[in-house]
Order: C-alpha cells, then structure tokens, then sequence
C-alpha cells in the first residue's frame, strides 16, 4: 500500500469535478501526464479509455482502479479521486463508483501493483464497504478514512513497534498536506482547474482559484489563438492543459484547462 499511503501523505487525492466517467478519469489522467518524473507514460487518458472498452476496472463497492502500464523500471504511483455524487462506472455490481485510484504501472511493478489492489480491496471488504466515503462531508474525511484503511493494511505485515513509528509519521505528514478540494499538491506538483471565457481576439476572462495562474493568463499575448487551437501550453509557471470548450452565441467560448504549476 506504499504508493496510496504516498498519494494520500503528498496531497494526491482529489476531488472530481464532474460525475461522468470519462471526464473524471480525463482529469485524473491529465494530473499523472502533468507529473515530470513519470517516463514512458504516453497518452494516459487515451490508454485507459481505451483499456475500459474492453475491460472494465470497477471492483465493486464503489470503487474503480484504473490504469496505464509503462515499459522499464519506475516507482508505482496513483493519484486519487473522490466523487460525492458518484460515477456510473459499469461495474459489475452496478453500484455508483465514489474512489477512483488512478495507478501508473512501470512493468517492473506489476506484482506490487497487484498486492496493493488486493490490499485495497481486502481492507473495503472488512469494512463493509465505502459508506464512509461516500457520505463524507468532505475531502479531509475521506483521505482520514483512506488513511485508516492504509495503516490497518499495513500493520498487519510489519512488526509492531515499526508500525506504531509508521502511523505517526503518516499521521504527521498528512495533517501538514495542502488542503486539496479542487486543487491539489502532488508532490512538486500544483494543480487546478481554470476556465477561460474567450470574447475575440483580445479579450479573454480568466476564472481560476489561483491568483498567479489569473494574472500570468490575463497577461500572455495571442492566448486567443491558443485556445482556438486547443493546445497545450505555457503561462510562466504554469503549464495549461486543454480539457474541453463550449461554444455560446455572440462568438463567444467558454475552455476548460487544468492549470499544473511546478514548484
């Protein structure tokens, strides 16, 4: 359970700004691409739509973990994803998926990758399931009940005494974590949601949590043109990445990018 005690001592736990599965994992897809030190990772969101069709990552529970496989060596790592309302996944129980574990799997990986699932899942069965997650007021409940069901795991395969030093050092490092909500620390990593309403060629409003992320897109000369062209790309510390746009009257476009900043 390395790599979810990880997510959850960085700040890698998110939540989903939308309910619909395909743009939740686009989301948490492009958290994992915007992450430098991950090699070999490819198109993430491609991959793991692609993966989807053809089988389904739904546990049951309400819970999902999908994936996106690397060739070479690498370290197991996830970002995670709570929805209060819930996704309609299809999975086999039909029940609405509120845990999204988005893992990337060096091939050197793949049997730690699978004892953490089965960690996972063990520790969801004994709890009888995530009604704690999905009912939670907030995000700091949920990464507070994850961060039990880590521990719990882990415990049972270490000796005592190491376990003791280790639940207080995850407790310490997850109280000092950022708050997440919408916006999230990985690591080295900011990233937040910002919406750009384009009116023409010079004229664009910028609607972000982040006041630096604001001021460095207010400011770049001819990002109309990058936002007609849907590209990725950079606004001082921040690197902009396309998620949607939608097209009102009056020649006027609404775009949706997640704003990852490097620290």
């Amino acid at each position: 359970m390395k790599s979810l005690l990880n997510a959850l001592q960085e700040g890698r736990l998110l939540e989903l700004p939308d309910a619909d599965k395909g743009k939740a994992l686009e989301y948490l897809a492009n958290v994992i691409e915007a992450v430098p030190d991950l090699s070999g990772v490819g198109q993430v969101h491609e991959s793991v739509m692609a993966r989807e069709s053809s089988q389904n990552t739904g546990l049951g529970l309400g819970v999902a973990c999908p994936h996106v496989r690397a060739s070479g060596e690498g370290e197991l790592f996830c970002a995670v994803g709570w929805s209060p309302i819930g996704i309609d996944y299809g999975s086999s129980d039909g029940k609405k998926v509120h845990l999204v574990v988005m893992y990337y799997i060096p091939d050197s990986q793949k049997s730690i990758y699978l004892r953490e699932i089965s960690a996972l899942a063990g520790a969801i069965h004994r709890e009888g399931g995530i009604s704690a997650i999905a009912s939670a007021e907030d995000i700091a409940t949920v990464r507070e009940r994850l961060l039990d069901w880590v521990l719990v795991a882990i415990e049972a395969n270490i000796p005592e005494a190491k376990a003791r030093m280790i639940r207080l050092e995850a407790r310490q490092a997850a109280a000092e974590a950022p708050p997440s909500g919408r916006a999230a620390v990985l690591g080295q990593i900011q990233a937040v949601p910002a919406w750009i309403v384009s009116l023409g060629d010079s004229q664009n409003i910028v609607l972000c949590q982040n006041p630096q992320a604001v001021a460095a897109l207010e400011k770049m000369e001819g990002l109309a043109d990058k936002l007609r062209r849907q590209e990725q790309f950079d606004a001082a510390d921040f690197k902009l990445v396309f998620q949607s746009s939608t097209q009102y009257g009056l020649g006027r476009t609404l775009y949706q990018y997640l704003a990852v900043k490097l620290s």
